[in-house]
């Protein structure tokens, strides 16, 4: 889709309140997909292959997990030219996520509040999903924990995904760093991270046996982390011999949005003002990791200047959500250009 056509919807998806427009937009992909019309109109980059995690990724710039949470949309996303595709965050059980409004658009900063809290149809519908699908790219599946789990049993809804989605995946995303759902950030902490590791590398060696294939494990960290955090993770992820790590999540920071509309909200904020935070979370964690697993760079990329600013940072592949919503399909092959051209 060409950056002149979605300047003229994007007006009027603006008139729906946000998560009415979300729903509109992956509906109405969808059905420009299956009229075939899809891949003529969108903008196809240039190849840029690159091998990271035993995986041939055909371009760089991926989809961030969120967009399209139960797998609903993946042949039509993938139609806009990503290099990969992330879906989820999915749970073990269907939930409604929290009340609605849950989404907020801060116009002005380019940018996004929400706090959908996982609200998702189970992995079930998106196994099912994936599985009726006709794309055959990367495909990252991104899995969370139920809000009725207590966070001691949280390791348990994390294994019951695991299993679940191991054939269908290139990689699986463990996500403990949304802050919408009560006390997931705990396990970000030191015993608890090491604990979970632990015990979700136990698992994906038993499914490797059994499925034939292995199939890598990325963790995705929050950009509200200190220097001390963030090296302490990167410990974890090397002694637990993860394949790859996501920065960056939303942030609960407001800096950069103060006295805007629906910046008192909670929830996670994305878009330009969580580039920064992430880009240095992205150097802190290059510098501990010193190349030992890859880093998977999102957050506040509005422009192909952006994408290779995360790749300067250290990232090796990047992905895209909040840009999208304002910035159009076109950011995709704009960020791909960008980065090859470095």
């Amino acid at each position: 889709m060409s950056k002149d056509m979605y300047s003229l919807l994007r007006p009027l998806l603006f008139k729906f309140d946000p998560e009415t427009a979300h729903h509109m937009t992956l509906s109405s992909l969808n059905a420009v997909y299956a009229t075939g019309l899809l891949g003529m109109i969108s903008a196809h980059p240039a190849a840029d292959p690159r091998t990271v995690m035993g995986l041939n990724f055909p371009n760089p710039v991926g989809l961030a997990a969120g967009l399209d949470k139960n797998g609903d949309c993946i042949d039509a996303l993938a139609a806009l030219g990503f290099g990969f595709i992330e879906i989820g965050t999915i749970t073990p059980l269907p939930q409604p996520g929290n009340p609605r409004p849950r989404l907020f658009r801060l116009a002005q900063a380019h940018a996004i509040i929400n706090r959908m809290g996982f609200n998702n149809d189970g992995v079930d519908k998106l196994v099912a999903n994936v599985r009726r699908a006709q794309y055959r790219g990367i495909l990252g599946i991104n899995i969370g924990k139920n809000a009725s789990t207590p966070i001691e049993q949280a390791a348990d809804d994390y294994l019951i995904c695991l299993r679940k989605v191991y054939a269908s995946a290139s990689y699986v995303t463990v996500n403990i760093s949304s802050p919408n759902t009560k006390n997931l950030r705990q396990l970000q902490g030191g015993n608890e991270l090491d604990a979970l590791l632990a015990q979700l590398k136990a698992e994906q060696e038993k499914l490797a046996q059994q499925h034939g294939k292995y199939v890598p494990l990325v963790l995705k960290i929050a950009p509200d982390l200190d220097s001390e955090q963030i090296m302490q993770i990167a410990t974890l992820l090397m002694r637990h011999r993860m394949d790859g790590v996501i920065a960056t999540n939303t942030t609960l920071s407001r800096e950069g949005v103060e006295n805007l509309p629906y910046s008192n909200e909670t929830g996670g904020l994305s878009g330009a003002p969580v580039r920064e935070k992430s880009t240095n979370v992205i150097r802190q964690l290059a510098a501990a990791l010193q190349g030992e697993l890859p880093i998977i760079g999102v957050g506040g990329i509005l422009a192909g200047a952006d994408a290779t600013e995360k790749i300067h940072a250290g990232a090796t592949l990047v992905q895209l959500y909040s840009g999208l919503i304002y910035r159009g399909p076109a950011l995709v092959a704009e960020s791909c250009a960008a980065i090859r051209n470095r």
